[in-house]
């Protein structure tokens, strides 16, 4: 240490020391409350398998399941069978005793418990169909009906069934590095969305008695097993979603023969699915990159949907490298597809929608979906998997890899209201971006809704805007998310809940999420350092099972921006962001000193008192202040106009700043969640000024913190946020002046 130093730390300890009365109270001591400490305490400490970094490390594993599936769909008792052979790989270090399977069509079971976790209310009225399903009816007679478990030999396996699991019993420990291959036959009723609910099943049309089919979670699929959790074995209640290994799928579909399908992966036997005309037309769109090319047109559907076809058609698809299998299929499907060209490879873009859903489908939904893939491609990576299929299914919104179900039609006349428009285009976007987030960025969803949830409801805000000018997204923008974040705290949760505890899902899963990413990327890191990290991120877990540190620690790690205390606060509590001006003081130059500073030590430097001559502020509203008014040029002082000609050239004075007007601001932060510091200053010629606080203004865990501004002109007003870019929740006190009437709802509309 140098002899200096040593000095000063004496020098200020004594001060200290004197300052002290034996009569004084101290405060008691406290641990860190530091909103900038680091996560060790919150965050699952590195290992072998996820690294510091937020990479995957060197001993990272995760296991493997390849289906070959056999369905049948009965159309005309809405009821589907199947039998599957699964092909298990043990890529753990850790030997196995039993696997685990997920059952999640129980949920449907007339036993059920996930109908009874709910909390009911009478309602005052109800609809006779209403009324008659509460009160009245047998619950829907859903869920799988096993009928065998079976080896590789035919012989019957252990097996006993949890609600929406199924353990079975292996006869001996699957060792680490082995495999093993089992067969289940199943079959279960199609329940009716519309009715039962769920997020598969099949719609109903009265006015031609056919159904539209969107089918998932239609088979018993492995659980996921790593080194997080070791099995993921949570019950299906609902909420949260489905945690899945990556495999390769060898799937057979039969349906009537008039029926029109497409699901994940490649359809193998194109050529003995479709009429020649219709192959000649998907040829065609393989080759179409402008609009898309009708391959089954409305007239073929019409007439289909009025047949009702006793024959039988297979339609083969193979996928690789996948999480899960979806189809859709109906005889009242319109087919359209277009090429998409990313950077390095061609996809295929498709709807497949009943005449219903004309206009509007036709016009814009395989272009929404080809829009989607480029914008999401260029923010992560390019779409690896050769299609992504849009499926019109009213009252649905949901993803597999490759094919999503989504809502929105014309009603009876063809209309097409602005709120039927926009919502139809954003739920594409969202559905189809889910292929991204967590179809292949593989997150477990019914642990965390919001790292697939949220990522993607940010990458869909991106999309929109590049889609349209003025786009209205309802989520992304930050003013968006202050009415939840201003709510009552008794029904808000830390982002960072598990799905089923969380009270308003929407808001806090996808909306939340979203805003404080499109906050990090605007405000906080900026655009460039946020689209690199967040690339990584991607980039490092693409067919990966990534956790919410893994997360945090790639936009850290691939930017140099400590965001500890942004994960902290915007993810882990339910603080909110109020920051606010609290004073403003403005000060004027002079060279005569103020009657008031007679006695008072002007300055300290690091020993003692400094000596003048000085340049003295005056501030306003002082005794000297009222006695001389004129705020003076800082040329118009003779003391530093002297320094400054010793100092500079004539040419280099000619580029010194020249200010007149001088500003204390001091801010406050009456909400707990810390944010930078956006200030513009108005001039009284109605020109503008930005600057921007890091958030380490706040770093030594002040509640004020106060800025200098020194300006050439008379400052008019001062506003904090004033593009309300930080979910402030309260913008009355962001103005100096303070205007009259300022509401803190106006910001959002009410």
């Amino acid at each position: 240490m140098k002899k200096s130093l040593y000095l000063l730390s004496i020098l200020v300890s004594v001060q200290l020391t004197a300052q002290e009365t034996p009569s004084q109270k101290r405060e008691p001591g406290h641990g860190d409350i530091n909103k900038f400490s680091q996560m060790y305490d919150l965050l699952a400490t590195p290992n072998m398998f996820r690294t510091a970094s937020g990479a995957p490390g060197p001993a990272y594993y995760q296991q493997q399941a390849d289906y070959k599936m056999d369905i049948e769909l009965d159309d005309k008792n809405t009821k589907l069978y199947g039998k599957e052979t699964i092909t298990y790989h043990n890529n753990s270090p850790e030997n196995l005793e039993y696997l685990w399977v997920q059952l999640d069509q129980n949920i449907n079971t007339k036993d059920s418990k996930s109908k009874l976790v709910e909390s009911q209310k009478m309602d005052p009225a109800y609809k006779p169909d209403d009324f008659s399903r509460r009160f009245m009816e047998d619950n829907f007679a859903g869920g799988f009906n096993l009928e065998y478990v079976q080896d590789a030999n035919g012989k019957p396996m252990k097996y006993v069934v949890n609600q929406t699991m199924m353990r079975i019993d292996l006869p001996a420990p699957l060792k680490s590095g082995e495999k093993i291959s089992f067969s289940i036959k199943w079959w279960y009723n199609i329940n009716n969305y519309q009715v039962v609910g769920g997020r598969s099943g099949y719609e109903h049309f009265n006015k031609d008695n056919n159904n539209l089919y969107v089918i998932a979670q239609f088979y018993p699929r492995m659980a996921v097993y790593n080194d997080v959790e070791g099995w993921q074995n949570m019950q299906f209640w609902g909420a949260g979603e489905f945690a899945l290994p990556f495999g390769n799928f060898e799937v057979s579909i039969t349906v009537p023969a008039d029926h029109i399908m497409d699901g994940t992966g490649d359809l193998t036997n194109r050529a003995e699915v479709l009429t020649a005309e219709q192959l000649k037309r998907y040829q065609l769109a393989e080759k179409t990159f402008d609009k898309p090319v009708v391959i089954v047109t409305q007239d073929e559907a019409e007439k289909s949907e009025k047949g009702f076809s006793d024959k039988k058609k297979t339609w083969k698809f193979n996928a690789k490298n996948v999480r899960d299998f979806a189809f859709s299929t109906s005889r009242k499907f319109i087919y359209d597809a277009m090429a998409v060209k990313l950077s390095e490879k061609t996809v295929m873009a498709i709807s497949l929608y009943p005449k219903e859903a004309n206009p509007l489908w036709g016009e814009t939904s395989t272009k929404v979906v080809a829009h989607t893939l480029k914008t999401y491609s260029k923010y992560t990576f390019d779409y690896p998997y050769p299609k992504a299929i849009s499926v019109s299914a009213e009252d649905q919104g949901m993803e597999y890899p490759m094919i999503c179900w989504n809502y929105g039609r014309p009603d009876e006349k063809g209309f097409v209201s602005d709120r039927i428009k926009y919502g139809n285009t954003s739920v594409i976007i969202h559905e189809v971006g889910h292929n991204f987030f967590p179809m292949i960025v593989n997150s477990d969803e019914r642990q965390w809704t919001w790292m697939d949830e949220g990522l993607n409801t940010f990458l869909e805000y991106l999309a929109e805007q590049e889609y349209m000018p003025n786009y209205p997204s309802s989520r992304g923008p930050a003013a968006k998310i202050v009415p939840y974040m201003s709510g009552d705290q008794k029904f808000l949760e830390p982002i960072m809940t598990n799905s089923e505890a969380i009270h308003q899902f929407g808001a806090n899963a996808y909306a939340k999420p979203a805003t404080g990413l499109n906050i990090l990327r605007e405000v906080i890191m900026g655009r460039e350092l946020f689209d690199h990290a967040f690339k990584t991120y991607a980039m490092r877990w693409k067919f990966k099972h990534p956790t919410p540190e893994d997360f945090f620690r790639t936009m850290e790690d691939a930017s140099a921006v400590d965001l500890d205390w942004f994960w902290r606060g915007w993810f882990y509590t339910t603080d909110y962001v109020d920051l606010g001006i609290k004073e403003v003081k403005q000060y004027y130059v002079t060279e005569k000193q103020p009657e008031e500073m007679k006695d008072h030590a002007v300055k300290k430097g690091r020993f003692g008192q400094d000596k003048g001559p000085f340049v003295y502020m005056v501030a306003e509203g002082s005794d000297s202040n009222k006695k001389e008014k004129k705020a003076l040029a800082t040329a118009d002082v003779k003391l530093l106009d002297s320094y400054l000609k010793e100092k500079f050239s004539a040419e280099e004075r000619a580029k010194l700043k020249s200010p007149k007007y001088f500003y204390e601001v001091t801010f406050d932060r009456p909400g707990d969640m810390l944010m930078p510091i956006i200030v513009e200053l108005t001039f009284e010629d109605g020109t503008t000024e930005m600057n921007t606080f890091p958030v380490q203004i706040w770093r030594k865990n002040n509640q004020t913190a106060s800025r200098v501004f020194a300006t050439e002109k008379a400052v008019k007003k001062i506003v904090i946020d004033p593009k309300l870019q930080t979910a402030d929740i309260d913008v009355t006190n962001n103005t100096w002046p303070k205007e009259a009437g300022n509401s803190k709802f106006d910001q959002f509309g009410g």
